[in-house]
């Protein structure tokens, strides 16, 4: 299984490490061209503005929508959950995705010195992940399901064939949601 990582910006080294530990084949991808060599595309976390920005420039941000919009599965981690994201509330970066059925709130976390790693609630397991300037979920669509949560709030969700954390897992080494978005290419 081929899957690219979104290298305009972002943690895209710890992204591809992961996904080469658990036996995927990881590409950077920045063209929309490379989208057609790929079976699912990872968007890591960093600036959602510049990353939607770049998208933007090297001509790729509307064709993962499109792309998406017919069922080619993406998984966004902090910044690249915000770029999939349906709606922001108060000041949405510039260029998003906008195709998963969530509201979410910006670096409600706190600033990058307010990071923290915490273990959340995942089915009867637990999970755990780095809140780097992290988003929180306000709301989830009827079609979202919520499968881990931090504090009660959503964390882990997933559309479909749209995956998404608040949190970076890959930063921790845990690989789990990375398992879970390569089974869910697998599904097609």
């Amino acid at each position: 299984m081929k899957v690219g990582v979104l290298g305009l910006q972002g943690d895209v080294r710890e992204h591809l490490s992961v996904l080469e530990s658990i036996g995927a084949t990881a590409v950077i991808v920045r063209r929309a061209e490379e989208l057609d060599d790929v079976d699912g595309l990872v968007i890591p976390g960093g600036e959602s503005t510049t990353i939607g920005k770049l998208m933007e420039r090297f001509g790729i941000l509307a064709a993962v929508r499109e792309r998406a919009g017919d069922g080619f599965p993406l998984f966004g981690t902090c910044a690249g959950m915000i770029l999939m994201a349906a709606e922001v509330v108060g000041p949405p970066p510039p260029h998003l995705i906008g195709v998963m059925d969530v509201s979410l709130c910006r670096n409600a976390y706190g600033r990058q010195v307010d990071s923290f790693e915490a273990t959340m609630t995942w089915g009867r397991e637990q999970i755990r992940g780095a809140f780097i300037r992290a988003p929180m979920v306000e709301k989830v669509g009827d079609g979202v399901e919520v499968l881990a949560r931090y504090e009660e709030r959503p964390t882990l969700v997933r559309e479909g064939r749209l995956l998404a954390t608040t949190f970076h897992p890959e930063v921790v080494g845990e690989d789990r949601v990375h398992r879970m978005f390569l089974e869910l290419i697998s599904e097609s």
